[in-house]
């Protein structure tokens, strides 16, 4: 099978088989997925702002224009030896995956293939084609957990010739997670901020976090995940008077959506029912939540939190770039989900 564990994917971008023509990076985390793209595009050699040697794509455009990937990957390169042919926003297209199926059958020689996708369900669409082809692989993107966050903070850390106190570090930590970019965007803006120090103290990510040691998301996410407009609406503002990141808020939504989601995928395809999937989740969820997660993973099914997680992920992308609307921008967009779970709810 042409696919790697989670665990391996970090260890197979660092030295990528040269006979693999189609690469596939799928998962929750989009932020992962781009940056694990980048890397492995960089490892080509070719020139990425060059037009004639990286041809970037859209999902949606390959799958309105049935043969167009295909088309591609058979042109001859004119000016070096092969071109990187880059897919984002891959998904469920059905052209998309008729034209990467052509091309397992008969690989490219002039070409190499990038999809970006979001979370794909296994043996269905574009990850069994890949997954069944010797000559592409499929590397899944899942949330960071807390070894892959501390090798991202001593990544950023190592690059600025500082370091962490424990309890800097701790407290960081607790916000981190939910996306690879955002994540890794906290650190360089916390690094920028002790910019002319040697080391990061608890003080400083105080400063950019707010009170971590003692945050809590937990009104606001559970009020959207049970659709209760007003007291989403409470609970955001609370924390934004106070002088929170809305920031935290998206990531701390994106944790729990993206739990969600893999138990979901577990009711899918296993067959089993909220109560069993939630009573074997693995960290548990707290007792006193069970209730609140069931009935969130009978309402909301794969497309959907599919759909709210790629909300978020925009929503964290636009607060980066205009951080002068982040409350308004993260507002909006948890209001969004607050509203689809309301209406998922009167089904």
């Amino acid at each position: 099978m042409a696919q790697k564990k989670a665990f391996e994917v970090d260890s197979w971008l660092a030295r990528p088989d040269q006979r693999i023509s189609i690469v596939l990076l799928y998962g929750p985390d989009r932020g992962l997925v781009a940056e694990r793209a980048k890397a492995f595009a960089e490892k080509t050699g070719l020139p990425l702002d060059d037009p004639f040697s990286v041809v970037r794509l859209d999902g949606s455009e390959v799958d309105r224009d049935e043969g167009r990937l295909l088309d591609e990957a058979r042109t001859v390169p004119m000016f070096s030896d092969r071109r990187l042919l880059w897919v984002r926003n891959a998904s469920g297209q059905k052209a998309l995956a008729d034209d990467v199926k052509a091309l397992t059958a008969e690989p490219p020689r002039d070409a190499i293939i990038l999809i970006e996708a979001g979370d794909l369900k296994k043996g269905v669409g574009l990850r069994a084609i890949v997954e069944a082809a010797d000559s592409a692989m499929a590397l899944p993107c899942y949330a960071d957990e807390a070894r892959d966050i501390d090798t991202v903070i001593d990544g950023e850390l190592h690059k600025a010739g500082m370091s962490m106190t424990m309890e800097a570090r701790q407290a960081l930590r607790r916000n981190l997670g939910g996306d690879r970019l955002a994540s890794r965007g906290e650190i360089e803006k916390l690094i920028l901020y002790a910019h002319g120090q040697t080391e990061i103290g608890l003080e400083e990510v105080r400063a950019m976090s707010g009170d971590v040691s003692g945050a809590s998301f937990d009104d606001a996410v559970d009020a959207l995940l049970e659709g209760k407009v007003g007291d989403f609406d409470t609970a955001f503002t609370r924390h934004c008077q106070s002088g929170g990141q809305p920031f935290l808020v998206l990531s701390s939504a994106m944790r729990q959506l993206q739990s969600i989601q893999a138990m979901r995928g577990q009711m899918d395809s296993a067959g089993r029912n909220a109560a069993s999937v939630v009573a074997a989740a693995r960290p548990p969820v707290f007792f006193s939540r069970r209730k609140l997660v069931e009935k969130a993973l009978e309402r909301w099914s794969s497309e959907a939190l599919g759909r709210a997680l790629t909300r978020l992920q925009t929503a964290v992308l636009q607060t980066r770039r205009r951080p002068d609307l982040s409350v308004a921008l993260a507002r909006q967009a948890l209001l969004g989900i607050v509203v689809e779970s309301s209406r998922l709810a009167q089904r």
